[in-house]
C-alpha cells in the first residue's frame, strides 16, 4: 500500500474552548509535507469522545491519522479506547510501557494510571521519558487497505520529541523511502524567523528545511538530496552565522563543554553575576555531574565580588562590575579558590533598568581562566526581549565559549561571527 493523504487530529476540551492555543498542526502538517505527504484534514475535537465518527470518516478517505491527546489517565482520556474500537481489537496492557511506569511511580500505578499502560492489541508501544502516557502505532484495517495510526500525547513537551525521533522516521519508512533523506543539526542563538531567512539564501538543487523550536536551541532538519549536498548547505549555514552557532546533530548547549570535559578529565567552576546560577543549573542537568563540575558561586552584589572572589574595590570603582577587568578577576578568583582546571566568569546588564548608553541593556561580559592558559575576556551584546531572555542567552553563549576557550581558539574572532544574536 502507497501512503499519500493524512489527516490530523488534535484533541483536547481546552483548545476547543480557547483556553490554550493549538501548537501541534503546523509542526506536523509541515513535516509530514517534506516527507511528501499530502495533509488533507486538520481536525480539533473536544475530550468527549466525538472524535470516533469523524476518525471513523478519515479512516474511509486518508491514509496516515495522527493523533495527539486523550492518553491521560482521566475518564474523559478516550484514544485509546477510540482506536481499539475501530481496529476491532482489546485493549491490553503493554509489558515494557508498565514496567517502566512502575519503576517511576511506583504502587501509584494501581488505579487511573494503570490505563496509561494500555495500548491497542497488535500496536506497538511509543516510550516517553517526559510524562507518563506512552503513546502507540499500528495499523487499522480499512477493507483492502491497512491505515497507518499514530497516537501521541497532547503536551508539547512530550509530543514533540516523540513525533521527531520515533514517529517521524516510521513515516518516512512508509512511504518507501530506502533511505531517510534528513539531517539534524543544532543551532543557537539564531532567531527563527532570521534562521528561515538565511535557510532560504542558502538552499539549493531542491533542499528544504524544518525547524523546531526548543529550550535554549531550535533544531534544523535539512531535507533531500544527498548526505554530501545537506552538509554543503549547512556549511553555507555556518559561514553567514559562524561555526560554533551551528552544530551536528541533536546537541544541547552545555553538551558543547561537558562531553569536553569528560574526554579530558577536566572539571570547571564558575563565578556568576547576571545569569543568577543559571550555568550552574545547566552544567548539573545531566547524570554524575560531579564529574566534571565543582561548583559555582552567584556573585550579584559588588561586596559579594569582594568577598567570595577577591575583586578588588579599585576594579569595581574603576571600571564597574560589567567590565573587561571584573569579569577576568571573577574568572581568576574562583579557579584559584576552587581549584579547578578551567573556570567562567560572567557579569552583565540584563535590564529592564541599569543600562546606559556606553553600557545598554543586554550588554555581558564573558571571563575564562585556567591553569595553564592566559586568563581571556571578551563581550558580547545581546538581544533582549526582557530580563529572563538576556540571562538565558548569556549562559549559552558562556557554555560555547568556555567549549572554545579550552579548546584553544581566539575568543574575539569566535563572537565576531555572530551577527544575528
Amino acid at each position: 500500500m502507497t501512503y499519500l493523504s493524512a489527516a490530523l487530529f488534535i484533541i483536547g476540551t481546552e483548545l476547543t474552548r480557547g483556553v490554550i492555543a493549538d501548537k501541534h498542526c503546523q509542526l506536523l502538517s509541515s513535516q509530514l509535507t517534506q516527507l511528501g505527504y499530502r495533509v488533507d484534514r486538520m481536525v480539533l475535537v473536544p475530550d468527549d469522545g466525538t472524535i470516533a465518527e469523524v476518525l471513523e470518516d478519515c479512516i474511509a478517505h486518508c491514509d496516515v491519522v495522527l493523533l495527539t491527546g486523550g492518553l491521560g489517565p482521566t475518564s474523559d482520556d478516550m484514544t485509546r479506547s477510540i482506536v481499539a474500537s475501530l481496529a476491532k481489537v482489546p485493549l491490553v496492557r503493554d509489558k515494557q510501557t508498565f514496567e517502566l511506569l512502575y519503576q517511576r511511580i511506583g504502587e501509584r500505578i494501581w488505579g487511573a494510571n494503570e490505563q496509561q499502560t494500555m495500548i491497542p492489541e497488535g500496536f506497538e508501544a511509543i516510550p516517553n521519558p517526559f510524562g507518563t502516557a506512552a503513546g502507540f502505532r499500528g495499523f487499522i484495517p480499512s477493507g483492502n487497505r491497512h491505515i497507518a495510526c499514530v497516537a501521541m500525547p497532547g503536551p508539547p513537551r512530550e509530543m514533540d520529541p516523540m513525533f521527531f525521533d520515533e514517529v517521524l522516521p516510521w513515516l518516512a519508512q512508509l512511504i518507501g523511502h530506502d533511505d531517510f533523506s534528513r539531517s539534524e543539526y543544532s543551532t543557537f542563538l539564531i532567531p527563527e524567523a532570521k534562521l528561515e531567512e538565511l535557510c532560504k539564501s542558502v538552499t539549493f538543487n531542491g533542499l528544504t528545511w524544518g525547524t523546531r523550536f526548543q529550550d535554549l536551541k531550535i533544531s534544523l532538519y535539512l531535507n533531500g538530496g544527498d548526505s554530501e549536498e545537506r552538509t554543503v548547505m549547512a556549511d553555507h549555514l555556518r559561514s553567514l552565522v559562524g561555526p560554533s552557532l551551528v552544530i551536528d546533530g541533536d546537541v544541547m548547549p552545555s553538551d558543547l563543554l561537558t562531553d569536553l570535559l569528560l574526554e579530558r578529565n577536566e572539571t570547571i567552576s564558575c563565578a556568576e553575576s547576571c545569569t543568577s546560577g543559571f550555568i550552574a543549573k545547566l552544567l548539573t542537568d545531566k547524570r554524575g555531574s560531579s564529574a566534571w563540575f565543582y561548583g559555582g558561586v552567584v556573585t550579584y552584589a559588588n561586596e559579594a565580588k569582594r568577598e567570595f572572589l577577591g575583586v578588588s574595590e579599585l576594579t569595581l570603582d574603576t571600571h564597574g562590575a560589567v567590565s573587561e577587568a571584573c569579569v577576568r578577576e571573577m574568572a581568576k578568583g574562583v579557579l584559584d579558590r576552587s581549584k579547578t582546571d578551567w573556570s567562567i566568569a560572567v557579569s552583565g546588564i540584563a535590564g529592564p533598568d541599569g543600562g546606559s548608553k556606553e553600557k545598554p541593556i543586554g550588554t555581558v561580559w564573558f571571563g575564562f581562566a585556567g591553569k595553564n592558559r592566559p586568563t581571556e575576556a571578551v563581550c558580547v551584546h545581546l538581544s533582549t526581549w526582557g530580563r529572563e531572555s538576556v540571562r538565558r542567552k548569556a549562559s549559552v553563549v558562556a557554555l560555547i565559549l568556555a567549549s572554545r576557550y579550552i579548546k584553544g581558539d581566539c575568543l574575539l574572532d569566535t563572537v565576531d561571527k555572530w551577527q544575528y544574536i
